[in-house]
């Protein structure tokens, strides 16, 4: 709608209707006129300011979806950690999978999944990706209640900076919402800045997987970079496959596509490898060291995905930019502040000197294998006698 030109009792004006059709310099005469013109107007004002709304509504849906779920995981693991250590302390040694707390952990965690999946179906990858900082504050604030954790300086410095973070983030992510659909996601596959992203993601990903099988390199940087890697194509997936049911939900089919089930088949096979290399890195490093850096790699390259992709900073101004990147900058600092100097809480054994157990000869410490029951199986007094007789007829 051109502006209004009043001229007496008259309204002057150009419209525009569906299909390209133009009535320049329409005049509506009478005294409704500017009445019904202004109605006309307010009607216009108000279609084209529903649908920021919308797109504003569909993002806080995305982010308090992906919030909820991930304070749910939080709980989940802290429960399923609770049981463990419970467990471990009781004489019978009762299997945990027969314990229903544990299931109950395991139900929340499916729950919390769910609602991240949910969640990329109403915002932007670029937004929701940064808010597991959320399941790290919510982690440290559960282990407060079921750990008897005690709480620290840099837990509390740490938790405002990373809500901080997630506030900016929130306030200046984009919010140009677009609906994703099977043949955009083929118009995707297909564009220039993906193909080169691709490229580079596969050249990085292979020089990797050279070191860590080939070399048998297991740094921590490098194991956690195959998991971001992976990452980046498990939220590619997870978008496309959430938006597309959230279509077809809304009555738009689109599971005719062929594409929805290759982006189903992409996202299950990368969570599976993403799992295995990062159950690697917890076994050969800390989860005090594992947790930031995994945090940070994941939301980099889940960033990057978006962009290269679904190109969501489209539009964007170069201050919405900058600051979203600084609320990922400060999640960041958050988690570290979190995670940092956190002690693994195992059970409070000592060492054991066998040279104080009666019948045995052999008199040495050993420590306690933190992530077994047991201290392992001891040598017979026969076969320890026996070795000592054969180290003397050596000597």
């Amino acid at each position: 709608m051109c502006p209004v030109v009043p001229l007496g009792n008259l309204v002057q004006t150009d419209v525009f209707f569906p299909g390209g059709i133009v009535v320049p310099n329409l005049r509506i005469t009478g005294s409704t006129a500017r009445k019904e013109m202004g109605l006309l107007l307010e009607n216009e004002t108000y279609s084209s300011t529903s649908g920021l709304k919308d797109e504003d509504k569909n993002n806080l849906w995305g982010v308090l979806l992906a919030i909820l779920g991930n304070f749910l995981i939080s709980i989940s693991l802290n429960l399923q950690k609770y049981v463990h250590l419970r467990l471990a302390c009781r004489a019978d040694q009762r299997t945990y999978i027969k314990s229903k707390l544990w299931w109950c952990g395991i139900v929340l965690m499916g729950i919390g999944e769910l609602g991240n999946f949910a969640a990329y179906g109403f915002a932007p990858v670029i937004l929701i990706a940064p808010l597991g900082c959320t399941s790290v504050i919510g982690s440290a604030v559960v282990s407060l209640l079921f750990l008897q954790e005690s709480l620290r300086a840099s837990d509390l410095i740490g938790g405002t900076v990373a809500i901080s973070g997630i506030y900016l983030m929130v306030t200046f992510s984009p919010c140009a919402s677009q609906e994703v659909t099977g043949v955009k996601i083929q118009q995707y596959l297909i564009r220039w800045e993906f193909m080169l992203y691709l490229i580079l993601e596969i050249i990085v990903f292979c020089v990797l997987l050279y070191f860590y099988k080939a070399k048998d390199k297991k740094h921590i940087v490098i194991v956690l970079m195959l998991v971001a890697l992976l990452a980046s194509a498990t939220v590619i997936s997870v978008k496309a496959v959430s938006s597309m049911l959230m279509a077809t939900v809304k009555g738009k089919i689109q599971l005719t596509y062929f594409i929805f089930y290759a982006m189903l088949v992409i996202m299950i096979s990368s969570c599976i490898f993403q799992v295995k290399f990062l159950s690697q890195a917890k076994q050969l490093y800390s989860a005090t060291e594992v947790l930031p850096i995994n945090f940070v790699f994941f939301t980099t390259s889940a960033i990057i995905a978006g962009i290269a992709f679904y190109d969501e900073f489209h539009g964007s101004s170069f201050l919405n930019v900058l600051m979203f990147l600084f609320g990922s900058l400060l999640s960041f600092l958050g988690v570290f502040l979190i995670t940092r100097n956190r002690e693994r809480r195992d059970l409070q054994v000592s060492y054991i000197n066998f040279g104080q157990v009666p019948g045995k000869k052999i008199a040495s410490t050993i420590q306690p294998v933190s992530n077994r029951l047991s201290y392992g199986t001891l040598q017979n007094e026969d076969d320890s006698v026996a070795s000592q007789c054969k180290e003397r007829k050596t000597d």
